[in-house]
């Protein structure tokens, strides 16, 4: 690790939230292996975490010169400290800085003439050694105390780092707690899980603490109600599960102190205990703020439109387009009701449906094509889902995370209760996708006024988070529904929605041994799945099809016919190794330019989102943004520390595939996924081919997936608040 030294000139950017910084460096001294490449003194730009840096003071910093493609050379800040002034004329112009109050100049030259160059140095260590200086008691203790506190952020980050948190964390507490960060440490370390991980503020109770406390039992509980929902999509949990989890995980054993925990918990508004259901407040919340905006939608007077039968048929005429019954009643209800839900399996005419409702509400609107965006928003969940709505609509579509402008350093919508959207018609699809939680803070950055239709496929998989939104609205009976059953065949040897359709329903009658325009099963062993979508990728290729084109959907990641493995092969197919394109490893993956990626976080920043596909346009080792990666033509920067957020895509999950569609779908079946398979998982892997679908492996995997149905259970309470407002209605 290399070192500079010098004074910090001034920041070029700088964020609050996290205290990272970009700024500019007066360099006096450096390594023996920079001075090839700063001359001194000269001026240089940095990057890095920092408490806070003063332009008065000198500083160390370590790290590393490197080239950033687009800003050229700069000094990567790993670690860093302030220096002690230097000499008597130092301390002395120190002693009469802003920094120390009540010290002038005569009584600094008295300091430094009695204390010498070590004067900051006594101080601290005895304020008396004041006295010697002639100095009086409440000078004293001014002077002293502006030193304490000027270097008392030193000793925190000393003390933070003695804790074993990285810089980056040190900073992120500090910038947001400053000093109370150690009160804090000491009386509520667990209250830092939004900003520290779990695992490391339980590493760090230990180095505080030498056995267990209230504290720990407290955070703990938490923490086991975080994991106990994020596993299993829960909204709430059960006192045994709570117990089991708190004994195997933590090996704290709540026995007959069970219940005076939770009122701790209750009392400090963590959490909500309801009927025995133990929630985190956030999703108790979550879910009441659904069920009462939802019943106060429901209750609203629905609306009037005149001759809106005429109207329809005015637009079946204008576009040449007939309707059925089923689509005709699910665009008009879309306008009749305030909320609407129209689900379907793929080949329904769900987009159809989409298009015929922004056709009537223009049509009844009276409005100019050119101003249909300032009144209409159509929103998906994924930048995948809301790419393919604005394509198949040809209107533009977002994200609901940058419709609600969310900030992802504070993790906050800046689109909320207090300041709202003015859309009068919100279309949203895939909402089998949408957590509670989103769905929640969705709903309170629409207007009051606005109408809202609810698109997706309620047998598709729930939300990763927590939450079963579709599920529950559909169940409770309150909203208009429209169940879309038609299904519209590309051919008359179209067979991808009838098999969907039969999955759905748990029943094959169809013949899988059949080839049909759409769809082929090549059985076989599970140790000759591998070689036999090699050669069906080789002779794809031959054929002119390439890595965009097709997509394998795997249940599961590791195992020899697992996500990670298949990659590996995928890769050396599709870009394989060559002296033309650079390299770089992270861990044990090798990415390579040209490679097919696949992002796996929200980034509204740089306009990518978790599921976006993307293709390695180019690497550099040598330079700070080692990779650059198109999505859908938009180019985007990746620092080496970055790269845990990409994998590869050849091949990738059926849950990471919702919202998505692909022209030809490759399934490997094994045995060795079975815990993994089940209907819903199968029929979205299956509904997301577009063209071709090939199965590939054990027959009896495939129907024993369909035959599985134990993912339809999750404990949710979104159902049960709705009807009970309805009944109270009553």
């Amino acid at each position: 690790m290399e070192y500079i030294k010098g004074k910090f000139k001034n920041s070029i950017f700088a964020s609050i939230s996290t205290g990272y910084m970009v700024g500019l460096f007066r360099v006096s001294e450096c390594g023996d292996a920079l001075k090839d490449y700063i001359n001194i003194p000269s001026t240089i730009t940095f990057t890095g975490y920092f408490a806070g840096l003063n332009t008065d003071d000198t500083y160390i910093f370590k790290g590393s010169y490197i080239k950033h493609e687009r800003y050229g050379y700069q000094f990567k800040v790993e670690t860093y400290e302030r220096i002690e002034p230097e000499g008597i004329d130092a301390v002395a112009s120190f002693l009469t800085s802003s920094f120390v109050k009540g010290c002038g100049k005569r009584t600094a030259l008295k300091i430094v003439a009695t204390l010498g160059s070590d004067a900051l140095k006594l101080i601290k260590e005895d304020k008396a050694n004041l006295y010697k200086c002639g100095v009086s008691p409440k000078t004293a203790e001014t002077i002293y105390k502006s030193i304490m506190d000027y270097y008392g952020q030193d000793e925190l980050i000393v003390y933070l780092k003695s804790l074993d948190f990285s810089v980056k964390e040190i900073t992120k507490m500090v910038s947001i707690y400053g000093t109370k960060i150690k009160d804090i440490l000491e009386t509520d370390l667990y209250s830092l899980t939004d900003i520290i991980d779990f695992n490391k503020l339980d590493h760090v109770f230990f180095k505080l603490f030498e056995e267990t406390n209230d504290m720990r039992i407290l955070g703990c509980i938490i923490e086991t109600l975080k994991e106990l929902t994020f596993n299993s999509g829960d909204t709430y949990s059960t006192e045994e599960e709570i117990y089991n989890t708190m004994l195997n995980r933590f090996n704290i054993d709540l026995y007959d102190r069970f219940d005076h925990y939770i009122e701790m918990l209750k009392n400090r508004y963590s959490i909500k205990v309801v009927d025995h259901k133990y929630y985190l407040m956030n999703y108790y919340e979550a879910e009441k703020n659904v069920a009462d905006t939802i019943y106060h939608m429901t209750t609203l007077v629905p609306f009037e439109i005149k001759n809106i039968d005429k109207k329809l048929e005015r637009i079946e005429a204008d576009y040449h387009i007939s309707y059925n019954d089923e689509q005709r009643n699910a665009i008009k209800a879309s306008l009749l009701n305030q909320i609407t839900i129209i689900t379907g399996g793929p080949g329904t005419g769900k987009t159809t449906i989409i298009n015929g409702i922004l056709k009537l509400f223009q049509e009844v609107e009276n409005i100019a094509p050119h101003k249909l965006k300032d009144r209409v928003a159509l929103l998906a969940p994924t930048g995948r889902a809301s790419k393919r709505m604005s394509e198949a609509t040809l209107f533009p579509a977002s994200t609901i995370h940058r419709y609600l402008k969310w900030n992802h350093e504070t993790n906050e919508f800046n689109v909320n209760e207090y300041n709202k959207t003015n859309h009068d018609l919100i279309i949203i699809d895939e909402l089998s996708m949408i957590d509670i939680e989103l769905f929640s803070s969705l709903l309170n950055g629409v207007s009051n006024y606005a109408k809202i239709v609810l698109v997706g496929d309620a047998n598709q998989l729930p939300s990763v988070s927590p939450g079963n939104v579709l599920k529950d609205l559909i169940d409770s009976d309150v909203i208009p529904h429209i169940e879309l059953k038609n299904i519209y065949r590309q051919s008359s040897n179209s067979f991808i929605p009838i098999l969907a359709s039969e999955i759905k329903n748990a029943y094959i009658e169809s013949n899988l041994d059949e080839k049909r325009d759409d769809y082929n099963f090549l059985k076989c062993d599970r140790s000759e799945i591998k070689l036999m979508i090699s050669k069906i990728i080789n002779t794809a290729k031959n054929k002119g099809l390439t890595e965009k084109d097709i997509q394998i959907l795997i249940p599961m990641y590791k195992g020899e016919n697992g996500i990670d493995n298949m990659n590996m092969l995928l890769q050396s197919i599709f870009n394989p190794e060559s002296d033309d394109k650079s390299e770089i490893t992270y861990g044990s993956v090798i990415y390579r330019e040209s490679d097919k990626v696949i992002n796996l976080v929200n980034n509204i920043d740089q306009n990518i989102f978790n599921g976006d596909i993307g293709y390695i346009t180019s690497i550099n080792p040598k330079s700070e943004g080692v990779m650059e990666v198109d999505f859908y033509g938009n180019h985007v920067t990746f620092k080496r520390e970055d790269l845990s957020v990409l994998k590869h895509a050849y091949a990738m999950s059926i849950h990471k595939s919702q919202g998505s569609e692909f022209n030809h779908v490759i399934i490997p079946l094994s045995p060795e996924y079975s815990r993994m398979l089940y209907n819903k998982l199968i029929y979205t892997g299956v509904s997301r081919a577009k063209k071709s679908l090939l199965l590939v492996g054990d027959e009896y995997s495939f129907i024993k997936s369909i035959n599985n149905q134990y993912s339809e259970v999750r404990k949710t309470s979104l159902k049960e608040m709705l009807i009970n407002k309805i009944k109270r209605m009553v």
